[in-house]
């Protein structure tokens, strides 16, 4: 099932080529009083409303994929979690253009630990990319997103995709310089996600998937998820160990080579297989 937010906070299900407004699920969402708990309601109920998702589709209405707005798939994570460079090649170029990623990229994954972005930060990629410091470089991050579906604490590897509600499409924005890598990546609109949330019932294998990301029609990154330095499952399980993970929590898996910078008028295109693509307008 593929499960997204479009045109002004509709609830949308994709099928060949089309959305279909099931907004009329919401209505089995429970109630929710203050403060509520941690996490998307959406997600931490996904299982109660992929039925009633189903349901609504029967009588609703639809318009082309093409004409709609898509946000985040996922509104309301209490985190945003960064796996820093995950792929070797990345790794090498980073380490070889010292003046653009700086000495906070040396070192293990281990070593350097996981990261956060604000949730604040959070778009989808009918919202587009702003530049936030023109006189500064900005560069894309293609990535994987993975969503947990239910309370991860202290799980290990082997129960680790147990915890997963499916998968969207990441770009991880960050703009240069000597500052935390965290606030460099907590701009307004430099975490993009989508289209859509896949459910993780229709991918086969997180850990086998082509992707690809280019600007303005130029490919400028190409890869597949076999070649993550540390697993999707160890990822979950080494952050689980340190924090609770809740419904809506995303993990964007880290980045492979060919990162570089975006200008204002720039169009991103990002492809993952299985998941689908999507494109994001960088304005400034």
């Amino acid at each position: 099932m593929r499960i997204a937010w479009f045109n002004g906070h509709r609830l949308g299900l994709v099928e060949n080529g089309r959305v279909y407004d099931v907004s009329a699920a919401l209505r089995r969402l429970p109630a929710q009083s203050y403060p509520g708990p941690w996490g998307d309601p959406l997600i931490a109920n996904l299982a109660t409303m992929r039925e009633a998702i189903a349901t609504a589709r029967l009588e609703a209405s639809s318009i082309a994929v093409a004409e709609a707005r898509f946000a985040s798939p996922v509104a309301r994570p209490s985190k945003i979690i960064g796996t820093p460079v995950n792929y070797l090649k990345h790794a090498e170029e980073a380490t070889a253009n010292p003046g653009v990623f700086t000495h906070r990229y040396q070192g293990g994954i281990e070593e350097q630990g996981l990261f956060l972005k604000a949730v604040s930060a959070l778009v989808g990629p009918g919202e587009g990319v702003h530049i936030r410091f023109p006189d500064r470089r900005t560069d894309h991050e293609m990535e994987l997103g993975v969503i947990i579906g239910k309370p991860a604490a202290m799980v290990a590897e082997a129960e680790a995709f147990a915890h997963v509600a499916g998968y969207a499409i990441a770009l991880d924005m960050v703009v240069r310089g000597p500052e935390d890598r965290s606030f460099r990546k907590s701009i307004d609109s430099y975490a993009v996600l989508g289209p859509w949330l896949v459910t993780a019932d229709e991918i086969a294998d997180p850990a086998n998937l082509d992707f690809s990301l280019a600007v303005n029609g130029k490919l400028r990154q190409q890869s597949n998820t076999r070649f993550m330095i540390m697993s999707i499952a160890r990822q979950i399980a080494w952050a689980s160990a340190f924090y609770t993970l809740w419904p809506g929590d995303i993990i964007m898996t880290g980045t492979c080579e060919g990162v570089g910078q975006v200008r204002s008028g720039d169009t991103i295109r990002c492809e993952i297989e299985g998941i689908g693509e999507m494109e994001v307008k960088v304005s400034g």
